[in-house]
């Protein structure tokens, strides 16, 4: 009998790789049962997060058939939360709580706690692994001897988003390997390649940054105000109004400047004046996001301003505008987070308590 009934493995697999895969068998040597979360699953897709978490399991699939058939390896979703460890922690211990209360009751054991459950983290000391185990100190620590080579995930992405993709099968197995020759000959992957052309050179034209942007966060009546981007990056997904900061403006008239630009909104007196607006900002709210990965841009720094607006039946009208395809209110309970560019969900998350 293993040290730990359960191990607890967390990765993006973006996409799965011959250096995954050995991680993963050196703990399965260690622990009974091997629960792989994969991060960044419920997001839009980008070049940096090509595959959707349906489409990593596949992947899994191709590989671990046996182990993840008899239950030696356990596969769940867990999203980002870059602005908040807390929530983060707080989803990574639901996923390992509820897999393994179901694990053990659909074996016809029924285990009300995991007081006598032994669950390590699985991992190497030298890489943010040794940061996770900060945050379960509850958790047992399964650390690997080293590094299987001396590629990544990032590696294989560079290889793949070109005009000729290169599908490496030295550091892939056979399984993968083919999923991934499937998958380059989609429309999905057409768009992707010309957003990955469009923030490579997005550098050379504009530069790295740091950049200064404004986002408007307008909550009425239950409904957000949120604007589909027309262009690249993030062609057709939702995002909040907003824009980079103008030399010459403060950050909140930059914030009501791209409102109004974005989205017209109007009441049944016409468009809504700068001063207006600026009333309806909740100043306790305003907030900078600054994470550093946030966007594939560059270093952007945004600046959120919260606008309630006056609770009432008819919402304020609206209509798309400068590099936005169209502007419209959704029902704040309807929204999924693959729907957003960027950040944008987890700003919304805060920005409007949810």
């Amino acid at each position: 009998m293993s040290k730990y009934h359960y191990g607890v493995f967390v990765g993006r697999f973006q996409p799965l790789h011959t250096g995954h895969e050995a991680v993963i068998r050196a703990a399965l040597n260690e622990v009974d049962t091997l629960i792989v979360l994969i991060g960044s699953s419920g997001q839009a897709r980008t070049p940096r997060n090509p595959f959707t978490c349906t489409e990593r399991e596949e992947m899994f699939a191709k590989v671990f058939k046996h182990e993840l058939t008899t239950g030696r390896l356990i596969l769940k979703p867990v999203s980002d939360h870059p602005y908040s460890d807390a929530a983060w922690c707080a989803e990574v211990q639901r996923a390992v709580n509820e897999t393994v209360l179901a694990h053990y009751n659909k074996g016809g054991i029924v285990l009300h706690g995991l007081q006598d459950i032994r669950i390590a983290l699985a991992g190497y000391g030298k890489d943010r692994t040794s940061y996770y185990l900060k945050l379960f100190p509850e958790w047992g620590n399964v650390q690997l001897a080293s590094q299987y080579g001396t590629f990544s995930s990032t590696d294989v992405r560079r290889q793949l988003f070109q005009r000729i993709p290169v599908v490496s099968r030295s550091v892939l197995s056979d399984g993968v390997a083919e999923w991934l020759e499937g998958f380059v000959m989609t429309e999905t992957f057409r768009a992707l390649l010309e957003e990955a052309e469009y923030l490579e050179a997005y550098p050379r034209q504009w530069g790295r940054g740091p950049f200064v942007t404004v986002d408007a966060v307008v909550i009425q009546s239950g409904n957000i105000l949120l604007v589909e981007r027309g262009q690249a990056p993030g062609k057709g997904l939702l995002a909040l109004p907003g824009g980079f900061l103008d030399p010459s403006e403060s950050i909140k008239d930059a914030a009501i400047r791209e409102l109004k630009e974005e989205t017209a909104i109007s009441d049944h007196k016409g468009e809504i004046p700068p001063a207006m607006l600026a009333s309806f900002i909740d100043g306790t709210k305003t907030r900078v996001f600054d994470h550093p990965d946030r966007s594939l841009r560059g270093r952007i720094v945004t600046h959120a301003f919260l606008f309630r607006l006056p609770e009432r039946r008819e919402l304020f009208s609206v209509s798309g505008g400068d590099d936005a395809r169209s502007a419209n209110w959704h029902r704040l309970g309807d929204l999924e987070p693959e729907q957003f560019f960027e950040d944008h969900w987890s700003i919304i998350q805060l920005m409007a308590d949810l």
